[in-house]
């Protein structure tokens, strides 16, 4: 499911660029860095929290999705302050980078419900 949801994710940030940077719509480099953003985060999320949550799962799981967990919160602080006060990046093709995480959950589990 998770890999589902980052191809998912990256196809519909690919298909911003193609349609709406061309027009000036939308950055480029916010949207992407959105797009890394919100991947990248969930990902570390997505393992920490299985790793943690494995069943019967070693010690060496378990710590290890911890870090992950830890990674996650430090990247998600530090990365989007330095990101929003430290660079000049268009907020709105950001903020689109990251929600095409947001739209792709979505799709996946209407597309999961579907199928059942």
């Amino acid at each position: 499911m998770v890999l589902k949801v980052e191809v998912l994710q990256g196809l519909l940030a690919l298909g911003l660029c193609a349609l709406l940077v061309p027009w000036g719509l939308l950055e480029l480099r916010p949207l992407v860095l959105g797009a890394l953003f919100a991947g990248v985060n969930f990902l570390l999320l997505a393992y920490g929290v299985r790793w943690v949550l494995t069943p019967l799962g070693g010690k060496g799981k378990i710590r290890a999705g911890i870090v992950l967990l830890a990674l996650k919160l430090l990247l998600f602080l530090g990365l989007l302050s330095l990101l929003l006060l430290r660079f000049e990046l268009e907020p709105l093709s950001f903020m689109a980078g990251v929600t095409c995480l947001l739209v792709a959950i979505t799709l996946e589990r209407l597309w999961a419900l579907a199928t059942d």
